[in-house]
């Protein structure tokens, strides 16, 4: 089906950046007509004329700011689906919730890289796709693009009950720490990312967050919930290719499981529940940090086989999620935690690293298997765990 598109418009303060972003959307778009002003109220008064295929605002527009502008633009049925960027000096979480509810495709910072945006609005402006000389040129091959991309990645996407909790924050002002919590817990992006900023900031205290449940009184509901409307809004917070998004859903309904079945096991022997919890929801964000590194990648105009998705799964998801957690400077025993899913080393371990491991021998046993298989583990014999707990066990997997 064909795209009517009338034109894009431009609307920044600066003169010679509404030339720049003009420019970058031709090369994007070859043919396209774009018109540049310098105001909001040049801006309404063009959309009124003839409502534009694609809004560019600066949010900090003279006259009538962006958000002022598509305000305007959403009252009136003829502009009321405009799609817009918003590229603003604004993102604290204030400024986000407040242009939020008016629909705008993208909210970006600046000073904004030239490299990204072209990224962004390749992925959002009306029309196909173009992969320029310039952008294959510095995408590259794909696992040139990836080994870069391990160590300077956004993390995971966020998940879609967290877009909506978002969604609805804009609405309510009475959130406490415990309805919160219940919010954002499922959540492996949400999870890593305030742990580490909880830590971050609050160096001058001598216990580590190792959970969500310890960083948010550190952190606060009003900061807590402006951190996650930025990672909201980030670039891929949401994957658009269907293939990626299942493989997202499916990586996240995993972390889940393992999850809540270490936080089972935990709970039967006494133990850290809420970090046997946190380690088994983190145990694959290095997948997921991968699948959003993968949409970035369809995103800059190149393509992506069935094949290439599944064999960048199953080589990169380790390094990912090893990297992202040195990165975030993920505490060290939470990490010990992580690494105990998978194996156990020959260093001194606590007997919540093995109830990581047993849950990961539990998730990787299949259902038709006989669990006798595993009261020979090392994890399972050091915590004495029968028969009758692992059938148990295998029952709250299920």
């Amino acid at each position: 089906m064909s795209v009517n598109i009338s034109y894009v418009l431009v609307a920044y303060n600066e003169p010679w950046r509404a030339d720049e972003l003009a420019r970058l959307v031709v090369e994007l778009r070859p043919g396209i007509r774009t018109v540049q002003v310098n105001d909001g109220q040049a801006a309404l008064r063009v959309c009124r004329k003839q409502p534009p295929s694609f809004l560019i605002a600066d949010g900090e527009l003279a006259q009538l700011d962006a958000r002022n502008l598509l305000l305007e633009l959403r009252s009136h049925q003829a502009t009321r689906l405009v799609p817009a960027v918003v590229i603003s000096a604004r993102v604290d979480g204030a400024s986000v919730r407040a242009v939020r509810p008016l629909s705008p495709k993208a909210y970006l910072k600046k000073p904004y890289s030239m490299r990204d945006l072209r990224v962004r609005l390749n992925a959002l402006l009306p029309g196909a796709r173009t992969v320029s000389t310039q952008a294959a040129s510095a995408t590259g091959a794909l696992s040139d693009f990836l080994n870069r991309m391990r160590s300077n990645n956004a993390g995971a996407p966020v998940m879609d009950s967290v877009q909506v909790a978002v969604a609805a924050c804009t609405q309510a002002d009475d959130w406490d720490l415990v309805v919160l919590k219940s919010k954002l817990s499922a959540d492996p992006q949400i999870t890593a990312r305030l742990v580490s900023i909880a830590n971050s900031a609050g160096q001058h205290h001598r216990a580590v967050c190792k959970t969500l449940g310890q960083a948010l009184p550190r952190l606060g509901v009003r900061r807590a919930l402006n951190l996650t409307l930025q990672l909201a809004v980030q670039n891929n917070a949401s994957l658009s290719d269907p293939r990626l998004n299942h493989q997202a859903a499916s990586s996240t309904s995993c972390a889940q499981r393992a999850a809540d079945l270490a936080y089972w096991l935990a709970g039967r022997l006494k133990l850290d529940t809420e970090l046997c919890y946190t380690a088994g929801l983190l145990h694959n964000i290095g997948e997921l940090a991968l699948l959003r590194s993968l949409q970035e990648w369809l995103d800059s105009g190149s393509e992506l086989t069935e094949d290439e998705i599944l064999c960048a799964l199953r080589e990169r998801s380790a390094s990912f999620g090893s990297a992202l957690r040195v990165r975030w400077r993920i505490p060290l025993r939470l990490r010990q935690l992580i690494a105990g899913f998978y194996s156990l080393g020959a260093e001194v371990f606590t007997r919540e690293v093995l109830v990581l491991n047993v849950t990961g021998s539990l998730l990787r046993l299949p259902l038709s298997s006989p669990i006798d298989e595993l009261l020979q583990d090392r994890a399972v014999r050091l915590l004495r765990l029968d028969k009758a707990i692992l059938e148990r066990a295998r029952r709250e997997r299920a």
